[in-house]
């Protein structure tokens, strides 16, 4: 497939709009399950019940053909898939971090920091911090993420808004308790930080209360990852000052009975497509200007375990999602899929450094150069992309 021309994005996140997404999916996902190498006779010796059947199969289960050798899982259908044909959506196999733990902790920790392998790990820098130091962040402004408790990824040293967006989000401060709460701090170093996270906190109710208001109206009964997404999307949208942001997604973990086409597995995948998918139309014109990337600590073992399930394993497959990007194909450093080209005789091998990759974002959506990029990912390999 041709390639459109590349564009290179605005440096400032805050004057052109652009956004940046890292969607972590904890628990190591089956990527063998999402990316499907249907022209591999080995993929279906190797999963007898739980490979995806190949495009033209016949039925409603069959992979979605994306090229002469990839699928794509059909609960993607109506989600990513869309987003594929109008060229939003690029994949990137064997793919992820050369660290070979297979533990999840571990593994989560080295791709949340993206400090390299082998050394001693400083639990206080996350790259998503260091990203936005690099870009000029200031105490409460370009980071944002959309979880319990702020991850390792934006520990560091610029201070990050930090929003779950779980629950009904029924503010816990009334009018009088924010006023009282803002007299206390006056005058102090942490003044400016308590009024914007009220601030936030009043926002984020307000959202959630008028999105309450929709649903009665007849809106869709969003649940799920794709509320949480479309939420994300609104507060990213209408605040220029949540350029980079983050949000982890669980239940990957899939060990026994995982199934192919249906089951637990398919569940799974079939509602975080629909999130993504939610989260770009929610953002409307700025899905121009928003890349996301998919992520998870480790793929799983190629070969089906004796439960129907998959095992902990390493490489995986890499998403780049966006209204920008030149998508509609498969990207990065390839081979074929064979029991001779498995890492350890088990896993998907990694031939895209995550680090590299997301590096090749930085440069091209913010114009970052090596040195700013060595910041970020101290040590990381260059890799060739061509999806920006």
């Amino acid at each position: 497939m041709a390639v459109g021309p590349l564009r290179l994005w605005a440096v400032s996140p805050a004057a052109s709009g652009t956004k940046f997404v890292v969607v972590l999916l904890r628990g190591g996902y089956d990527a063998a399950s999402v990316l499907v190498p249907y022209n591999s006779a080995f993929y279906y010796e190797a999963r007898p019940t739980i490979a995806i059947p190949r495009p033209g199969s016949g039925g409603a289960d069959a992979a979605l053909a994306l090229d002469s050798y990839w699928g794509l899982h059909p609960a993607l259908k109506d989600s990513v898939y869309q987003l594929y044909q109008q060229r939003q959506a690029f994949f990137v196999p064997y793919a992820g971090s050369q660290d070979v733990s297979r533990s999840h902790f571990h593994a989560q920790d080295v791709v949340e920091l993206g400090q390299g392998y082998g050394g001693k790990l400083d639990y206080g820098s996350g790259f998503l911090n260091r990203l936005v130091e690099v870009l000029g962040g200031t105490s409460g402004h370009g980071g944002v993420s959309f979880t319990d408790n702020l991850p390792l990824v934006f520990k560091g040293g610029v201070t990050v808004a930090n929003l779950a967006l779980k629950g009904n989000g029924k503010n816990p401060f009334n009018e009088r308790q924010t006023g009282l709460l803002e007299k206390m701090y006056q005058g102090t170093n942490l003044s400016h930080d308590v009024h914007e996270g009220l601030e936030t906190r009043r926002q984020v109710s307000d959202e959630l209360e008028r999105e309450m208001v929709d649903s009665a109206r007849g809106a869709v009964n969003a649940k799920g990852f794709e509320q949480e997404a479309r939420r994300m999307a609104h507060l990213m949208r209408d605040n220029p000052t949540y350029s980079v942001g983050f949000v982890d997604v669980g239940g990957w973990d899939t060990h026994i009975h995982q199934g192919a086409a249906k089951g637990a597995l398919s569940d799974r995948i079939r509602s975080l497509g629909e999130g993504l998918a939610g989260f770009a139309q929610e953002m409307g014109k700025s899905w121009n200007e928003t890349v996301v990337v998919v992520v998870s600590e480790f793929g799983r073992t190629f070969r089906e375990n004796g439960d129907r399930g998959t095992d902990h394993g390493h490489g995986s497959v890499i998403w780049v999602l966006g209204g920008g990007i030149s998508g509609g194909r498969t990207g990065g450093e390839q081979i074929g899929v064979s029991a001779a080209t498995l890492f350890q005789n088990r896993d998907f091998t990694v031939l895209n450094e995550y680090r590299s990759l997301m590096g090749y974002v930085f440069t091209r959506l913010y114009g970052l150069n090596s040195s700013d990029v060595g910041r970020v990912f101290p040590g990381a390999p260059s890799g060739k992309y061509s999806f920006l």
